[in-house]
């Protein structure tokens, strides 16, 4: 198969899956199943040009967070930076570790399927009650954790895994889902610096070259898959519940499982 072609394809899953909580690594490695793996550059990159994407979504609050002499800015942007620097560390110390992505697909279908009942759990426990509309210290803290549970386990899903937790500790979905939005974009775009960065200064030996060409049309692929998905999914979550990504993460896990069940890696 073309690489342009794989390229585009993995641009379009990472766009649809970055933000919405059903895990984009965890569907990377799916997708990979069947095309060619890439490094974990490439997909750290493409996460970017998916991140990079839904800042125009956000420029009314970008746009507050700019005045930073502002009291209610001066918050936000504080809670936004303890979530990522928890992250750092967090994400600092596995790198230490010589954490890896697995190559088969149980733990993702077990992160999937824990993160789905997870959800059908919470909504259905929440059903209604009204949330915080403020982000607290306390969640701003337990959502840079959070972000560390989808680094370790394919599958839980970045924003899923915040979303979730958020949800736990009372805060409504339109806020949880904007704060994990603005967490992950600092989040992200560190990430795929520092992969750059290791990939241009101190390559691995025996590691296959990297085609800069095919990554760049996979990030802008899934940047404009992205800003659809985002733009679609901050105006499901003003009327809907999590449940129905909840059921969705429940499917894919027994067919995973079933997959692996059946030969796959």
């Amino acid at each position: 198969m073309s690489i342009w072609l794989i390229a585009i394809i993995l641009g379009i899953v990472e766009g649809l899956t970055e933000f919405i909580p059903v895990s984009s690594t965890g569907h990377l490695l799916i997708a990979e199943q069947w095309l060619p793996r890439q490094s974990d550059l490439f997909n750290v990159v493409i996460q970017a040009g998916a991140v990079l994407a839904v800042l125009p979504l956000f420029a009314g609050r970008l746009k507050m967070l700019a005045r930073w002499r502002e009291p209610a800015s001066q918050a936000l942007l504080a809670k936004i930076a303890v979530a990522f620097l928890i992250t750092c560390a967090g994400g600092f110390t596995l790198e230490k570790k010589g954490f890896k992505l697995p190559e088969n697909l149980m733990p993702v279908a077990v992160a999937l399927l824990v993160g789905g009942v997870l959800f059908i759990g919470v909504e259905a426990l929440l059903r209604g009650k009204k949330g915080a509309d403020e982000i607290s210290w306390r969640v701003a803290i337990v959502m840079g954790f959070a972000q560390l549970i989808a680094a370790a386990f394919p599958g839980a899903s970045r924003s899923g895994s915040t979303i979730i937790f958020a949800l736990i500790l009372g805060t409504a979905r339109p806020a949880a889902t904007e704060f994990s939005f603005l967490i992950g974009i600092p989040t992200m775009l560190a990430a795929s610096a520092l992969k750059i960065y290791k990939a241009l200064h101190h390559p691995v030996a025996g590691a296959p070259h990297e085609n800069w060409a095919a990554l760049a049309l996979a990030a802008v692929v899934a940047a404009v898959v992205s800003f659809i998905s985002v733009k679609w999914l901050l105006r499901y979550v003003q009327s809907h519940t999590f449940t129905g990504f909840g059921w969705y993460r429940i499917v894919a896990a027994a067919l995973l499982i079933g997959m692996a069940w059946y030969g796959w890696r």
